[in-house]
């Protein structure tokens, strides 16, 4: 016990020595309590629990793709074959139009960004105007 308060000690001298300030008038310094081995080492007479360890679930993730510039029904189905299928549109001029034919339109804009590892039940915003504008 007494070599880590020499050791807490000697860190606190060298930290304040290093930063070239005065230490406060009081200094706390927190050692944790020494153990001994016979609080370490389980009872002999006691078993050992078995129980499994509960687990959660993994979300599986999906890597989303550059699908700007790209007709809109191709940026859709580009998604979808990266298998996120939590797909929102959007008139990218905000005029608030409704993307009805995809193949007239161009993405010009993805959220979240391409590149980006997301759990495969994110939405994916695509932001696309018509094509002769």
């Amino acid at each position: 016990m007494s070599q880590l308060k020499w050791v807490a000690g000697a860190l606190t001298a060298l930290v304040v020595a290093g930063c070239g300030t005065t230490p406060p008038a009081t200094t706390t310094v927190t050692v944790p309590a020494a153990t001994t081995p016979a609080a370490t080492e389980p009872a002999a007479t006691a078993p050992a629990a078995t129980e499994p360890a509960a687990t959660e679930p993994v979300a599986k993730t999906c890597t989303v793709p550059n699908v700007v510039g790209m007709i809109h029904q191709t940026a859709q189905d580009t998604m979808q074959a990266a298998g996120l299928f939590m797909l929102r549109e959007q008139d990218a001029t905000g005029q608030g139009r409704v993307l009805a034919l995809d193949r007239n339109w161009t993405t010009t804009a993805q959220t979240p960004a391409a590149g980006q590892v997301v759990p495969c039940d994110t939405e994916v915003l695509l932001s696309a105007k018509k094509n002769d504008e």
